[in-house]
């Protein structure tokens, strides 16, 4: 592929930006939201848990079921976690629908096109968000999430177009720019939709104010990216610029990416270590309220200190790091707040571990991204990327669950024990696995 010029590329850099920022602004509104948005429909339509046989609403159903689900841990689990276990699931949900079709979006995307595979998937994103504002009930909620799990596209492409217009020495770099559209999102974006959600506009949905402002960032989004981004795929575009989405006759044969580096072990550690990663995320509102009472707005400072931290370390340290130290220095990190939040019983002690998750989060998925394009030609980025995505939304599916469950069967120390010792296999199959690949070579002696 020919070098994108200067101008091009920081053109395509600019859109990807702004436009995955509104995004996951937009994605992190309804993160605050759910215990109260669940508690609205629980109130509304599953008061009671008993119901004649065959007039159980599928809300009732899901309580039921989680219910029973409770009663099989000897340490009893209060009530007032139902709702928290909900959310729990409906979050592992989205995670296992985006397994599904992650690598069918980075198929797409690299037969028809990053811009036209994009904008179908924000058509989708936009329906999933009307959904939402229309969820006076909750089979028209549930209905929303499944949509936008079948079609959240974005953070996928954006990875493949930032290894469209990036060469080896400045993959790294520019792959840290999606890291930080996540930094900042996560650490503005909820607490702007919790203040959202206390403006009422519609007395059937509660929560219409913080669904409209987030529709009107998808559609702002979406006409956005019609009406600037180019297409990026190489072989519609022939040289890695700026194309009209046809093929030219002058397109060059894809060139083949010379592998170090095995996607099954790079799938693999994404796999295990969300595994994981996603279990601690979830426990920690659990942890903190047994520990230290920590309510809803300490809960919030916590992560925002994460986020924040997070976004400094994207924008001054992990876009100069060579991919492969990302890695390793995140999973190392990873390991220590395991072991750490096994033992804290400090508010002291809890920022020193949510200070490791902040360099863990700023660091591992990024890096993983970033040598997996290596490892992928111009032809097959998107699919690969998307299958690497894949295996990483199946953890966080998975992982919630399986901790939480750890988590009240055996306790804290034992779940965290257990999550350290996951989180070693890793950091062996990553400090002993993965080389740095041919291509990046060249971002070591890059100024």
């Amino acid at each position: 592929m020919a070098a994108l010029e200067p101008r091009l590329r920081k053109k395509v850099l600019r859109v990807i930006f702004i436009s995955l920022l509104l995004d996951l602004i937009s994605f992190t509104f309804i993160l605050p939201l759910f215990p109260k948005l669940l508690e609205f429909y629980r109130d509304r339509e599953a008061p009671s848990y008993t119901t004649k046989p065959g007039s159980a609403t599928l809300l009732q159903w899901l309580l039921t079921g989680l219910n029973r689900y409770k009663s099989a841990f000897s340490r009893p689990i209060e009530a007032r976690y139902d709702i928290v276990l909900l959310g729990g699931a409906m979050g592992s949900l989205f995670s296992l629908l985006q397994a599904v079709a992650s690598p069918l979006i980075g198929a797409l995307s690299d037969r028809y096109g990053r811009r036209t595979a994009l904008l179908a998937s924000m058509c989708g994103n936009i329906l999933s968000v009307l959904l939402w504002v229309a969820a006076t009930d909750f089979r028209t909620f549930i209905a929303s999430r499944v949509v936008g799990g079948l079609s959240e596209g974005n953070v996928q492409l954006a990875t493949a177009m930032a290894t469209d217009i990036s060469d080896g020495a400045s993959r790294g770099s520019t792959m840290a720019i999606i890291g930080a559209c996540f930094s900042i999102a996560f650490t503005f974006g909820p607490g702007l939709g919790a203040w959202l959600s206390t403006i009422p506009t519609v007395a059937a949905n509660p929560f219409a104010t913080a669904a409209g402002f987030s529709l009107a960032l998808i559609v702002i989004e979406t006409v956005y990216l019609y009406f600037y981004l180019p297409e990026t795929l190489p072989a519609l575009t022939g040289n890695g610029g700026e194309g009209k989405g046809k093929k030219t006759q002058q397109a060059a044969t894809p060139k083949k990416a010379e592998r170090t580096n095995s996607h099954f072990l790079l799938n693999a550690v994404h796999f295990v270590f969300l595994l994981f990663f996603s279990g601690m995320e979830s426990s920690l509102s659990f942890m903190t309220y047994d520990l230290f009472a920590f309510n809803s707005s300490k809960n919030g400072r916590l992560l925002g200190f994460i986020g924040l931290v997070a976004s400094v370390l994207q924008g001054g340290v992990t876009r100069r790091l060579p991919a492969i130290v990302s890695v390793r220095a995140g999973v190392l990190a990873c390991l220590a707040a395991f072991a750490l939040l096994g033992r804290v019983s400090t508010v002291g002690g809890l920022y020193a571990a949510a200070t490791c998750l902040a360099v863990t989060s700023a660091t591992v998925v990024t890096g993983l991204n970033t040598l997996s394009s290596f490892e992928a030609g111009e032809d097959e980025r998107g699919g690969k990327l998307g299958i690497l995505r894949s295996w990483g939304q199946l953890g966080r599916g998975l992982g919630p669950v399986l901790f939480t469950s750890v988590y009240w069967w055996a306790g804290r120390e034992y779940a965290y024990n257990v999550g350290a010792t996951g989180m070693a296999v890793v950091a062996a199959a990553v400090l002993l696995g993965l080389k740095t690949p041919k291509g990046g070579e060249k971002a070591k002696v890059a100024k």
